[in-house]
């Protein structure tokens, strides 16, 4: 099934289609389903459910996971398609990442439903990825992985995963690789002493700055350098220099002249979203 046909309806909203003809190389439902699946900023599995002739019996969002992965199981998916009487389903999950390539995951899994499925009796009419602005059809991608065993379990993941964020915010993923890291130099300082000694204060300092991004708290120059564990002499130097080469810059307090804030330009937001995204735990 590659398009519609002249008696399918147009899919303005899945709710009001139920008993109408769908196919998976409609334009309106792939239309719909990056404008609700693809604006995600989770993987998620969307399923609808068709009766023998394709007819739509219920459409619903059966999973749900993280930025880059999202954990199928097979029987959870065809338990409900034998439960509402479907003879075939229509499979839908999102790359967040905005990456519509299916990745060696994706392609395992699909080639292992559609073999379930026909032991069972219900079709994979295919299995589509979503992002934002436009949707690939998995069933027609050459080279599909066959196993050499069943699984009870399918790990679906984004073939591009990195940062995912809205430009001048901070990544989720960026921050937790940033936390990791703020949490190895404290356990550091804990367990050895000698922070002077230990310290790299400049990079301590941009990991405190870009974690007080991610909760929109501001930090003063002050509190800056009792974090960064050098002599305040040492961390204002170090912050001077950081504010020359435009790595950092500083800002006065509207509510208090005496008192300034240390903020983090585009740039170097940017640049430690796309570092810290590209650690492994």
């Amino acid at each position: 099934m590659t398009g519609e046909t002249p008696n399918e309806a147009r899919i303005s909203g899945l709710d009001a289609l139920t008993g109408s003809r769908i196919s998976p190389g409609s334009k309106d439902l792939r239309e719909h389903l990056q404008a609700t699946l693809g604006i995600l900023a989770h993987e998620a599995l969307e399923v609808l459910f068709l009766d023998q002739g394709h007819a739509l019996i219920a459409h619903e969002r059966l999973l749900q996971g993280s930025a880059q992965r999202l954990l199928l199981e097979p029987g959870f998916i065809f338990r409900r398609a034998l439960a509402l009487g479907a003879s075939a389903v229509i499979l839908a999950h999102n790359h967040p990442s905005g990456d519509p390539r299916p990745s060696p995951e994706d392609l395992e899994a699909t080639q292992w439903l559609v073999r379930l499925g026909r032991m069972l009796g219900i079709e994979i009419a295919d299995h589509l990825i979503v992002v934002r602005r436009g949707c690939h059809a998995m069933l027609r991608s050459p080279g599909i992985a066959r196993p050499t065993a069943l699984a009870a379990f399918f790990d679906l993941k984004d073939s591009a995963p990195g940062c995912i964020h809205d430009k001048g915010s901070v990544c989720p993923t960026a921050a937790a690789n940033a936390r990791l890291a703020a949490w190895h130099r404290n356990r550091r300082r804990e367990l050895i002493g000698h922070p002077s000694l230990l310290a790299n204060p400049a990079w301590d300092m941009l990991i405190d700055l870009f974690l007080h991004a991610e909760s929109g708290r501001q930090v003063s120059t002050s509190a800056l350098c009792i974090g960064s564990g050098v002599p305040m002499s040492t961390a204002l130097r170090l912050i001077a220099k950081l504010c020359e080469s435009r790595i950092v810059a500083r800002n006065p307090d509207p509510m208090d002249g005496r008192r300034k804030f240390i903020t983090l330009p585009a740039q170097t937001l940017e640049g430690l979203n796309e570092y810290f995204c590209g650690m492994t735990r």
